[in-house]
């Protein structure tokens, strides 16, 4: 018997009826159309129009059929580009509007009028840590027409006109979900805020995701960039505790950037070569991933497979959402999308299926400036001066004056003062350090994944990559229904050959390039511009033939390392060293899921179900190599403590939910792992020759080693907590005043199922998740047209507690269950919960 389903015209009225849907689109759109006549009369719903910005003539008759299966997962179809934005834009909307909205504020410099200056944004679209910095970065982007002169730029090197026409359709969508729905979610409810966005906005925001890599990760350092004999620059009014305004969640501060002083110290090389490793390693990054892809040469039916699993955070505006997308005969393509933006990022179709990892490849470069003796805003060129070029940016604060900041620009970019509090780059009267940003001039990232969504194969996919040239700070492992495999390191970088660096770098910069990839090049010399790749799209950037890639392997694989071992039998060489290392240590991640991979493709016969059993495999590899000696030389750190020993030789070395060690192992090992030196850890050095394996063979007479045991069973023996005590019972997140127990591990253990919460023993524990795993798919094919994909959103479509997809898919990631796909007509039309929505203009 068929289920009963659910039509929905756009304003609000659900009909029940017993029928089989036809499978054409076009008859679901005059199903939906004839609704929509029959009920057009009826009031619109409570949020008011308060003065679409984006509402043009041009808008009206945009339209969309949303079908809803399970989870809450949006099926949307349209007849164009427009009406498949438009529907996007609204089923966004229904799901995550307060999220949007604080993000909308974030792009437009608006955060310290509805917040206050002193308040933190989430950090999603920047590094800012005041709502100020923030404001006058973004301000100032919106005042120069930086995203207006990417739009008007000619495609490939602007976006093309499908993406133009998909962000117009996204913004009347979202637009017409506010007028015609009323906002519950508490984050937001009433909130004069939360108004109408125009395509500048949607594009605005794909802009901020592309520089995060780039300016977006020296906001701060560029908002309080000043001449040395310039005054301080305005702080943000002091502000004591207060509850959160908003969506922002956290409550302010009072203390502004504290001003350089009249004579800064130069940096010194190695310690700033030091603090850019750490800055740009995995190891301290909010978002990771891993990802493989299968030959057919190692699977059951001779056809490709897929895994990914990025790690992103789980709160904020840097949230996956799940949906498929189609206009018939052009797009079909099913997976999720980052909040705000157009298309499908990570998924898969009838023939291909993509992830990405977060790459290491450094987009963004320094030019060390010699100053003007006469005028520190001004720099020599090969002798000749050049002035900078002040940007005033004004910005409104809630509760007070507004406040006026300068920007200092120069031809490689703007001045700065430092990326992040732990590498200062001051600006002194002789020298000043400019930021380049290819990324900067780079809004083709989703025509990018709109190249992808209409590939019909891995060498399409390579072709779409060459074509566009967008992605800003990731890799791409994919594969495909024939069976072939592909990774590619394709990223917008800064065109710093080792070579240019040799001959270029300052004392600064011969420090940072081998530490840390970063280039501080000779701002004074013109002949150390970065020139350009005759295919390349953009000035300034790597052209494709320069790219690290390797095609058809047994398998390909990335956790966030280099390109060197996507194959540990196939090493990737000769590279340039922006693109990451090769030769050096591996993450214990890296090296976990080398071995395990590895081993899958030497059994074969994989299938879907062998991709499934590896996301959850829970295995961590620091168990597997330490948890055996930390056994041995626990006696004799703690000779009185039997069951602390007991419990770690016990522990089964996986972090499931129901481990018991787990807990202990894992407060021990981050507390080793971060007080002793790489080298210092191990008895058996890293080689080079041997990179999955070492370095192997725990140095328990490090000193940090029992001090760390000790301190580690101290903890949560004084937190009440049972050294065996299942880790579910204390790695858990709440949503509605329910605890969901969560499984996984830290970057520190080397566990593919990442999970990085929040250590709150008051609180019963690790209370959150803040970054880890997100979107999961584990993709194949049969011959059949649909592809056999099973998927998993670990925080759920939802951002409202009120909603019904809150938390039911976090409720299956914590029983390691997974979410069917439905892909083909036939499937989405069966579903038991099918609701389908006619939503127009």
């Amino acid at each position: 018997m068929t289920q009963p389903a659910f039509l929905t015209c756009s304003l609000g009225v659900t009909l029940h009826f017993r029928t089989v849907f036809p499978v054409r689109w076009r008859r679901l759109a005059l199903i939906g159309a004839a609704l929509a006549t029959v009920t057009a009369s009826l009031p619109a719903a409570a949020v008011a129009d308060q003065g679409d910005r984006a509402h043009h003539p041009s808008d009206r008759g945009l339209s969309a059929v949303i079908r809803y299966t399970e989870y809450g997962i949006p099926h949307i179809v349209a007849e164009d580009y427009a009406g498949l934005g438009f529907g996007t834009g609204w089923a966004q909307a229904a799901d995550q509007v307060c999220v949007l909205a604080d993000g909308f504020l974030t792009v437009n410099g608006e955060r310290s009028r509805w917040f206050g200056a002193s308040a933190a944004p989430d950090g999603s679209l920047s590094s800012a840590t005041r709502n100020l910095s923030s404001d006058l970065f973004f301000r100032g982007v919106k005042e120069a027409g930086t995203v207006e002169a990417l739009l008007a730029t000619p495609a490939p090197a602007g976006p093309s006109r499908q993406l133009k026409e998909l962000m117009r359709g996204w913004a009347a969508g979202y637009n017409a979900w506010l007028r015609k729905n009323r906002v519950t979610d508490p984050a937001c409810a009433g909130a004069d805020w939360v108004r109408p966005v125009t395509a500048l906005d949607v594009a605005r925001r794909g802009w901020a995701v592309s520089v995060l890599g780039g300016q977006g990760r020296a906001v701060d350092g560029i908002t309080a960039s000043r001449p040395p004999s310039a005054p301080a620059a305005p702080e943000a009014p002091a502000a004591g505790p207060r509850p959160a305004s908003g969506a922002t969640g956290r409550a302010a501060v009072s203390s502004a950037p504290a001003p350089f002083s009249s004579a800064p110290q130069a940096p010194d090389p190695q310690r700033t070569a030091e603090a850019a490793r750490e800055l740009f390693g995995a190891q301290n990054a909010t978002m990771g991933s891993n990802a493989v892809a299968f030959q057919g040469a190692t699977t059951a039916n001779g056809r490709g497979l897929l895994l990914g699993n990025p790690h992103y955070p789980w709160q904020g505006g840097r949230r996956f959402w799940q949906s498929q997308q189609t206009i018939p005969g052009e797009l079909d393509v099913s997976g999720a999308s980052l909040l705000g933006t157009t298309v499908v990022n990570i998924g898969f179709n009838e023939k291909v299926a993509w992830s990405h990892t977060v790459a290491t490849g450094v987009p963004l470069n320094l030019h060390q400036l010699t100053l003007d003796p006469a005028d520190p805003t001004a720099y020599l060129v090969d002798g000749t001066a050049e002035r900078m070029t002040p940007r005033r940016i004004t910005v409104a604060v809630k509760d007070g004056a507004p406040v006026t900041g300068t920007q200092w620009w120069t031809r490689y970019g703007p001045v700065v003062t430092g990326l992040g509090a732990s590498l200062p780059l001051p600006w002194t009267t002789t020298t000043a350090f400019a930021l380049n940003d290819p990324n900067a001039a780079n809004l083709r990232a989703s025509d990018t994944a709109l190249g992808f969504a209409k590939s019909r194969s891995t060498r399409d996919m390579a072709d779409a990559l060459a074509r566009t040239q967008g992605l800003p700070w990731v890799n791409t492992v994919a594969a495909d229904a024939a069976g072939h495999t592909l990774f590619t390191q394709a990223q917008v970088l800064p065109r710093i050959t080792d070579e240019l660096a040799a001959r270029c770098s300052t004392p600064l910069g011969r420090a940072t390039y081998p530490a840390a990839g970063i280039a501080v090049l000779d701002g004074a010399r013109g002949d150390c511009a970065l020139g350009s790749d005759p295919d390349a799209v953009q000035p300034g950037v790597f052209g494709p033939a320069r790219m690290p890639v390797l095609r058809d392997a047994p398998y390909v694989a990335n956790s966030n390392d280099s390109a060197w071992l996507a194959n540990a039998e196939r090493p990737v060489t000769g590279y340039e060293r922006v693109f990451g290392t090769v030769g050096t240590p591996r993450s214990l991640r890296t090296r976990g899921g080398v071995e395990d991979v590895a081993a899958m493709a030497g059994r074969g016969g994989l299938t879907v179900a062998d991709l499934q059993r590896q996301q959850f495999a829970d295995r961590a590899p620091a168990g597997d190599l330490a948890a055996a000696d930390t056994a041995t030389a626990c006696a004799s750190v703690l000779p009185g403590d039997p069951e602390a020993c007991r419990v770690i030789r016990d522990w089964d070395r996986t972090v499931n939910t129901d481990s018991r060690g787990a807990l202990l192992f894992d407060r021990f090992w981050r507390r080793f792992t971060a007080s002793a030196p790489l080298a210092e850890q191990w008895k058996v050095p890293f080689s080079a020759a041997d990179p999955v394996r070492t370095p192997r063979a725990l140095n328990t007479d490090s000193p940090a080693f029992a001090k760390a045991l000790r301190e580690a069973v101290g903890e949560l023996r004084a937190a009440g907590f049972a050294l065996d005590a299942p880790l579910g019972q204390h790695q858990f997140v709440v949503r509605n005043g329910a605890r969901i127990p969560v499984s996984g591990g830290t970057e520190a253990l080397g566990v593919w199922n990442k999970a990085e919460p929040v250590w709150n023993p008051a609180g019963g524990g690790y209370t959150e998740v803040a970054h880890g795993t997100s979107h999961v798919q584990a993709v194949g094919w049969d011959g059949g047209r649909c592809p056999v994909a099973r998927t998993l959103l670990t925080y759920s479509q939802s951002s409202d507690p009120g909603s019904a997809h809150y938390s039911d898919q976090t409720r299956l990631f914590s029983g390691e269950r997974w979410v069917t796909s439905r892909f083909c007509e036939k499937d989405i039309l069966r579903s038991p919960d099918l609701r389908i929505v006619f939503v127009r203009n």
